[in-house]
């Protein structure tokens, strides 16, 4: 059974750093593309970024390159995403999945970021 379990969400002001975490279970985490997606209330869920399952390649968002650092670590099956210099606009509920169509991925983790 998969399960994504993630961690790290939480109340921060403009400019601070949140590190979230994204432990995954029941598949060969080491073969899987992983991903960051968002979901932002009233909106559609937004693709932020997909790691190859080496780490080597990543894509991500325009509105979160140079901010954010997506990161694996196969021998834990584990995603990271380092947000820094949080913006209001990068609130909402994030969430790591494992398909292409998002559909299977983590409950989710609420980023909140405001004065």
């Amino acid at each position: 059974q998969v399960q994504l379990v993630e961690s790290g969400g939480a109340i921060v002001e403009p400019g601070g750093s949140l590190l979230l975490s994204c432990t995954a279970s029941g598949f060969a985490f080491r073969s899987a593309p992983m991903h960051w997606v968002r979901k932002e209330p009233g909106k559609v869920l937004e693709w932020i970024s997909t790691i190859s399952t080496t780490g080597d390649t990543i894509t991500m968002t325009d509105a979160m390159r140079g901010r954010f650092i997506v990161s694996r670590d196969n021998a834990r099956s584990t995603q990271y995403l380092q947000m820094n210099n949080l913006k209001p606009e990068d609130s909402g509920v994030y969430y790591c999945a494992k398909n292409y169509e998002f559909s299977i991925r983590s409950p989710g983790t609420q980023v909140t970021v405001s004065s």
